[in-house]
């Protein structure tokens, strides 16, 4: 058939059969109506893909018509110009698909990095029992060893039912809010600038912080504790946490006035609002060790991670890498993005499988880098009440002048090796699976 040409439905208004949807193949100047083909408009490029129907031969034109209108292969379309419907960015369904995306990928990327994340907390409050393992990726290796071999397997686990009940929230309003602030500061590709990408991620981050810190302080004092008798209770483990941390008492009682005589006036003016509700006042903060600290933190933590990924994937998506990097222009029915947005961010081609674990990882090692002295902090003040003498508790400029007399400036990054080694896998996951669960959800 080297001299046959292809006919396809609807590319010729003059001929009727084409018109209904008949292909047609020449072949010395005869025709054989061999079947039809039905078409939707799918993806960038409005691609027809095609759908087969029984032969009609020895039908006339206008039954073999006929038969081309009544496709056979099932959730085949009748029309060709369905057109899916687009999703707002500000709908309610945009903002539940994209808090599940974004929970389901911190939810993954915690569960990969557990074991060490725990080590990591153990360095960071200086454990006495771990404490002579500091300093080294060997002592990581024998710490991950000693929890195995007092607790086993779920050692390592010691406190991830309650990061699991924290990260599904933190991470779905962290993804949303940074979806909803990045459409409102940058609506279309010329307001792109580093500035308005690094604050979208930071008050994102922010937010998601507000919103579920106490959980991440409950989960770093079960992740904490090595005692047997104190961690041996069963499903009830995070009750007990839940108690002793709302009846620790704080560093000063209120009186008429003594020890707070000494106190910022904000803490003074606290309690003095509270009035006869000063102890529920006390056990509530309880739950709030080290939030200034970890805001404060988590402005250049979130900030740095999603500008420092959007940035690399503006450099993957380069000319010169892109046909290396970009997956393929063809997009599965299933797969359309519908949201309806102005800015490419929105409508742009996922990355391949391992560039979009190196951005994921490279924004995860940069954040870790630009923040993780606060982290430091955050974690000695989240367990004060445990580690320091009588069961103090210590302000930020309080917990950080101790960890410099402690350790000097080397103590700020203690267990930062380890923070690589958990942050370069979490944010690679999280990113990775984020992005693909948006394309699936197609957002």
């Amino acid at each position: 058939m080297s001299d046959s040409g292809l006919n396809i439905a609807g590319t010729s208004s003059r001929d009727s059969r084409a018109s209904a949807g008949i292909v047609s193949f020449q072949n010395g100047g005869k025709n054989a109506h061999t079947g039809s083909v039905t078409g939707s408009v799918t993806g960038e490029k409005h691609r027809v893909l095609p759908i087969l129907v029984r032969p009609a031969s020895g039908k006339s034109n206008g039954e073999a018509g006929k038969l081309a209108d009544q496709p056979v292969v099932a959730g085949a379309q009748k029309s060709d110009n369905i057109v899916p419907k687009e999703i707002d960015k500000q709908s309610l369904v945009y903002i539940l698909r994209s808090g599940l995306a974004g929970g389901v990928a911190g939810i993954s990327a915690k569960t990969l990095v557990a074991p060490l994340d725990r080590v990591k907390i153990l360095f960071q409050t200086n454990n006495p029992h771990y404490r002579q393992m500091v300093g080294s990726f060997k002592g990581m290796f024998r710490a991950i060893k000693t929890i195995y071999h007092n607790d086993g397997v779920w050692g390592l686990y010691q406190g991830h039912s309650a990061t699991l009940l924290r990260i599904f929230p933190y991470a779905g309003i962290k993804f949303v809010f940074y979806e909803q602030i990045r459409s409102f500061l940058i609506p279309r590709d010329e307001y792109e600038t580093a500035a308005r990408r690094f604050f979208s991620g930071s008050l994102a981050g922010v937010v998601s912080v507000c919103c579920t810190y106490p959980l991440d302080l409950i989960r770093v004092r079960l992740a904490f504790e090595t005692s047997h008798k104190q961690i041996h209770y069963g499903k009830g483990k995070i009750l007990h946490t839940l108690k002793v941390i709302y009846n620790e008492q704080p560093r000063f009682s209120y009186t008429t006035g003594g020890a707070l005589r000494n106190e910022t006036v904000l803490t003074r003016t606290m309690y003095n609002l509270t009035g006869t509700n000063i102890q529920f006042f006390q056990a509530v903060s309880n739950f709030y060790r080290g939030f200034i600290p970890t805001i404060i933190g988590m402005v250049p933590y979130a900030g740095v991670s999603f500008y420092a990924h959007d940035l690399l994937h503006d450099f993957f998506r380069s000319p010169a890498l892109a046909p290396y990097t970009v997956t393929d222009d063809y997009v599965p029915p299933g797969e359309q993005r519908l949201t309806k947005s102005d800015s490419s961010f929105d409508h742009r081609r996922p990355l391949r499988v391992w560039a979009q674990l190196i951005a994921g990882g490279g924004a995860g090692m940069m954040a870790q880098a630009a923040a993780y002295p606060f982290e430091v902090i955050r974690r000695r003040m989240q367990v004060g009440a445990v580690v320091n003498s009588g069961g103090q508790f210590y302000s930020g400029l309080q917990t950080a002048k101790q960890v410099f007399l402690e350790r000097g400036l080397r103590g700020f990054y203690v267990g930062l090796g380890i923070g690589f080694l958990k942050v370069v896998p979490m944010f690679a996951c999280s990113f990775f699976v984020y992005e693909r669960c948006k394309t699936y959800l197609q957002i």
